[in-house]
């Protein structure tokens, strides 16, 4: 089973930034589709952003560009770089591995924009 740690979170300012990292363990990372999600209290969670082990990259319509999405497979990690954060980006974001169907989830990063 493929174990996924979170960390960057915190509290940041509305328009400040924010890059969020996820280390994953095993030795076929390469070989995984990789993405972020994030969970704002009742809500949803719902998909931010993915990177396929092509490098294929999506993002939700709702970022207008904000957030990049990037791996390094050297390290087993992968990074969400936000920036502009707004009020309504105010969630627990999790990344999510996907390895031939097999799935697994961090425990998340609670990640806080306000003033």
């Amino acid at each position: 089973q493929v174990q996924l740690a979170e960390s960057g979170g915190g509290l940041v300012q509305p328009g400040g930034s924010l890059r969020l990292s996820c280390s994953a363990s095993g030795s076929s990372f390469r070989r995984y589709d990789m993405s972020w999600y994030r969970q704002a209290p009742g809500k949803q969670r719902e998909l931010v952003a993915s990177i396929e082990r092509t490098g294929t990259v999506k993002y939700a319509d709702s970022l207008e560009g904000r957030f990049t999405i990037s791996r390094d497979n050297y390290v087993n990690a992968v990074y969400l770089q936000m920036n502009s954060l707004k009020p309504e980006d105010t969630a627990v974001y999790y990344c999510h591995s996907d390895f031939g169907g097999f799935k697994n989830w961090g425990q998340g990063t609670q990640v806080t924009v306000s003033s």
